[in-house]
């Protein structure tokens, strides 16, 4: 027979469940807020110095989209090189870890932000203007960084939450300020039938950011004061020249 006393167990036991689920879903919050919000900011602060002409917000969003395209693609062909590399090497030297942030992670997750970048981009009416090519890389890097900063926040908590917002988000975004620069470039010399200048700022615009990501892995990966010491310099003297150039390009932008 139901009594009140198993009313009242029931009662408890479906508040403990309720509570369990609230709070989960809190902390599922906290933890995507914190992944996502500094990637958002520096991508309004970008969208806000397009003066001339902003892009539509659907594009924007389009590419950010396209940008955890990116980072997933990018994890499947990392898997597949690093099977590859444990299989040659039993040890992971300086060397090889050079060799891996350069050519594994620089040149996959750089080619594939920049793949994503000319699919939806390259054709668009809306890529007019020098600046576009900045708001629409960037978009695409802070939307890979997205994706990866939730991987990582869920992985290993709210700890790394603080580091990478300071660091590997604005990391990616001033590799992709580089890339901008060079693919609007390229389109303003294809524009005027200059097919290979405009192809030599096309590959220039995929190496350098390769070679930024990767020096920067490297310093991050290698212990040591000395690359610990030299990174510190890099990331600095990085972010200065990357609103440097932000804030030049904008005073500066002109049509395609």
């Amino acid at each position: 027979m139901y009594t009140e006393n198993n009313f009242r167990t029931d009662f408890k036991n479906s508040n403990k469940i309720w509570r369990k689920y609230i709070v989960s879903a809190f902390v599922f919050i906290i933890y995507v807020i914190a992944a996502i919000l500094p990637a958002i900011l520096l991508l309004i602060y970008v969208y806000s110095m397009d003066k001339i002409e902003p892009e539509p917000l659907p594009l924007v969003f389009t590419l950010l989209m396209l940008g955890v395209l990116a980072a997933v693609i990018s994890v499947f062909l990392e898997e597949i090189g690093d099977g590859i590399i444990r299989h040659l090497a039993s040890d992971y030297t300086p060397l090889i870890i050079t060799v891996l942030t350069y050519l594994m992670v620089g040149a996959v997750e750089e080619g594939s932000k920049y793949l994503m970048l000319f699919l939806k981009t390259w054709k668009n009416p809306h890529f007019n203007y020098r600046f576009d090519g900045i708001v629409y890389a960037v978009s695409v890097s802070l939307g890979f960084a997205i994706f990866e900063n939730i991987s990582y926040v869920f992985r290993y908590g709210l700890a790394v939450a603080g580091s990478r917002a300071v660091l590997a988000v604005p990391a990616h975004m001033a590799f992709s300020v580089v890339m901008g620069i060079m693919y609007s470039k390229c389109k303003f010399y294809r524009n005027r039938g200059r097919t290979q200048t405009g192809r030599l700022y096309g590959w220039i615009g995929w190496f350098i950011p390769i070679g930024l990501h990767g020096l920067y892995d490297t310093l991050a990966t290698l212990r040591g004061t000395t690359s610990t010491v030299l990174y510190i310099i890099f990331v600095i003297a990085m972010y200065v020249v990357m609103f440097f150039l932000i804030r030049w390009e904008s005073k500066n932008d002109s049509h395609l």
